[in-house]
């Protein structure tokens, strides 16, 4: 199991989530600040298989829109979890 950090632009979140969940993917919401003029940012926790994680890291890069000149569309960490549960 692997859990993915994405960081992405407030103004595109709705879509991002939307475009990942209507594939299956659970997803966790986290209203986020930071960068140098401290912009809205977005913190997605999500949940994947191994081999779900280029597929997801797809759909972000899709997702997002164009970033501005010196921006990027999103920061992603995928980690690995050593434990998952739901109770």
């Amino acid at each position: 199991m692997k859990l993915i950090l994405a960081i992405i632009r407030d103004r595109d979140d709705a879509n991002v989530v939307q475009q990942l969940v209507e594939r299956g993917y659970r997803v966790t919401r986290v209203a986020s600040t930071g960068g140098f003029l401290r912009r809205g940012n977005v913190t997605l926790l999500i949940g994947a298989e191994a081999e779900q994680v280029q597929p997801a890291l797809d759909l972000i890069r899709v997702a997002c829109s164009p970033p501005d000149p010196g921006q990027h569309r999103a920061t992603v960490f995928v980690l690995n979890a050593a434990h998952f549960e739901q109770v």
